[in-house]
């Protein structure tokens, strides 16, 4: 497939960021881009933020009850 450059203005901060990314996962900046790009438009990224959202839903109690056994009995009482 033919590679095509684009420009794109970010912040600083957002750019340090996707290139500190992009070198833990190996891949050039570019590459990292297209594979969020790839991911945002075929679904994959919602299909996979529903699911954890359906998850937390589903175990709320779970993660409350942990919640509150890790509480100090003063911090229950405030």
């Amino acid at each position: 497939m033919a590679k095509t450059q684009i420009g794109a203005r970010v912040d600083e901060d957002v750019a340090e960021l996707a290139r500190q990314r992009a070198a833990d996962l190996g891949l050039s900046v570019g590459d990292y881009l297209t594979r969020l790009v790839q991911e945002d438009t075929s679904g994959l990224r919602a299909r996979a933020v529903d699911a954890a959202a359906r998850f937390l839903a589903e175990h709320q109690g779970v993660f409350d009850e942990a919640e509150d056994a890790q509480q100090t009995p003063s911090a229950r009482a405030a």
